[in-house]
C-alpha cells in the first residue's frame, strides 16, 4: 500500500492502476439504493420527458457506479470529468425533465450559489477533505448537483436576456478556474500526488489536463447554451398575412 493510500481514503477506493481499472465497479449498496430512488422519482415525470430523466439516471450510473468512480481517485482530470458530467449533463437533464417551475427561481442567487459551490469544492483544502471522508465527499457531490440543477431550472424559467447573462457569467467563471488550474506552476491537489504516475502523468500534467477540460468543454456547454438561446431570440418570426 502506498503512502497516498494510507493518507487518503476516497469514497471510490484507492486509485487503480491501468490493469485493474475495468474490475473497479462501485457496487456500494448505499449508492445503488440512492440511484434506484432517483430513478423512481424521475420515472414519475411526463411521458415526453422520460428520455431526459433516463439520460440523467444513466449518466449518474456512469459517474458513481462505473470504473470512472475509481479512476477519479487516481486522476484529478477524471474527477473533473466526473464533476462536469454532474453539473453540465445530469443537472440540465433533471432541470428539463421536471415540470417548469410555477414561480421563477431567483436566477442571480442560484447562479452565484452554484459558481461559489463549484469553486469552493475545487479549493485544495476542501477537495482534500472530500477525498478523506465519505460524509464530506457526499456533501460535495450533493451540493454540486443540487445547486447546478437549481441554476439550470432558474435558467429554464428566466427571460432570454437573464438566462443568457447567467450562462455567460458561468462560462467566464468556470473558464477562469480552468485557466488557473492549467497555468498553475505546481500541482495543488495532495490526494493525487502519487496516484497519477501509474497512468504516465505527473501530478502537474494531470492538473493541467483537468484545467483544460474545465476551461474548454465544460465552460463550452454553458457558452453553447447561451448561444442557443440567443439564436432563438434572433430567429426571424413568421409574419402573419392578413386574410
Amino acid at each position: 500500500m502506498s503512502n497516498a493510500d494510507r493518507l487518503w481514503s476516497p469514497y471510490c477506493g484507492a486509485g487503480p492502476i491501468p490493469a485493474e481499472l475495468w474490475t473497479r465497479w462501485n457496487l456500494d449498496p448505499v449508492a445503488l439504493t440512492l440511484l434506484a430512488l432517483v430513478a423512481g422519482l424521475l420515472a414519475a415525470v411526463s411521458t415526453e420527458r422520460r428520455g431526459l430523466a433516463a439520460g440523467a439516471v444513466l449518466i449518474l450510473a456512469i459517474t458513481f457506479v462505473s470504473p470512472l468512480c475509481a479512476l477519479s481517485s487516481a486522476l484529478f482530470s477524471a474527477r473533473t470529468v466526473h464533476h462536469v458530467l454532474l453539473v453540465a449533463a445530469v443537472a440540465p437533464l433533471i432541470a428539463w425533465a421536471l415540470p417548469r417551475p410555477a414561480r421563477a427561481p431567483h436566477l442571480a442567487v442560484w447562479t452565484s450559489g452554484f459558481v461559489a459551490v463549484f469553486w469552493v469544492w475545487h479549493a485544495p483544502a476542501a477537495y482534500a477533505a472530500a477525498m478523506s471522508n465519505d460524509l464530506v465527499y457526499a456533501l460535495m457531490q450533493a451540493s454540486l448537483l443540487a445547486t447546478a440543477t437549481g441554476a439550470w431550472r432558474a435558467v429554464r424559467a428566466a427571460r432570454p436576456g437573464g438566462a443568457i447573462t447567467a450562462l455567460l457569467a458561468t462560462t467566464v467563471l468556470m473558464g477562469l478556474l480552468g485557466a488557473i488550474l492549467t497555468f498553475a506552476p505546481r500541482a495543488l491537489y495532495a490526494p493525487h500526488a502519487l496516484t497519477t504516475l501509474a497512468w504516465g502523468l505527473s501530478p502537474l500534467d494531470d492538473q493541467q489536463i483537468a484545467g483544460l477540460i474545465m476551461w474548454i468543454p465544460a465552460a463550452g456547454v454553458y457558452l453553447g447554451s447561451a448561444l442557443s438561446i440567443l439564436a432563438g431570440v434572433l430567429r426571424p418570426r413568421p409574419v402573419a398575412r392578413p386574410a
